[in-house]
């Protein structure tokens, strides 16, 4: 008499098949948790954090906190980037750290802009909504920040909004506050940081 053949059931038939999946596809199907990017190992990539301060990016004044009276309302922005104040790691690692920061007329701030402003200081992400370049120019006649690559302009008052140009959106504010003369990060990001491709 042969021997029995092994049952098959349902249990040993998954096991089978999940064997013969690459392991891309099982990564797929980890809980959304899992598929979060990691917080960067180099303190100088990861993201603005509360309680961190600005500091110029290049030149004068790189590592020391921009104070309210460092800025003069409607003056051109300043390139910055977040300065941890106890480590004093400068957050520069990555291009998504850079800032445009400048102070207006606080009655010039739209409702919405107030909320995110320090005694009519505010700041936004230095990439364009439209292909990623530097936001790097001023209009001191309309008080807007410009893209030179295809000319979007976003008015700051306005919590950056598109004014001219083919930019899709807005650019990135990060909330601010004003701590004993210091400008202070409020919070992360509020809007998307960059461009996106289609």
């Amino acid at each position: 008499m042969p021997p029995s053949s092994p049952r098959l059931t349902r249990r040993s038939l998954g096991c089978a098949i999940l064997g013969l999946l690459p392991l891309g596809l099982l990564s797929r199907s980890r809980p959304a948790e899992a598929q979060r990017p990691k917080t960067p190992s180099d303190p100088a990539k990861r993201r603005p954090t509360r309680g961190d301060h600005l500091t110029p990016l290049e030149g004068e004044g790189r590592g020391t906190a921009i104070r309210l009276d460092d800025l003069e309302p409607g003056a051109a922005p300043l390139l910055v980037v977040p300065l941890e104040p106890d480590s004093g790691v400068i957050r520069d690692g990555s291009r998504l750290n850079q800032l445009r920061l400048l102070r207006l007329a606080e009655s010039s701030l739209s409702q919405e802009t107030a909320r995110y402003a320090a005694s009519g200081v505010v700041a936004y992400s230095a990439v364009c909504s439209h292909t990623g370049c530097p936001v790097s120019e001023w209009n001191a006649e309309t008080l807007r920040l410009v893209c030179p690559c295809h000319g979007s302009e976003f008015d700051p008052a306005a919590r950056a909004t598109v004014k001219n140009g083919p930019a899709p959106r807005r650019l990135a504010v990060l909330p601010l506050r004003e701590e004993a003369g210091v400008i202070v990060v409020r919070s992360g990001f509020r809007g998307k940081v960059g461009f996106s491709l289609g």
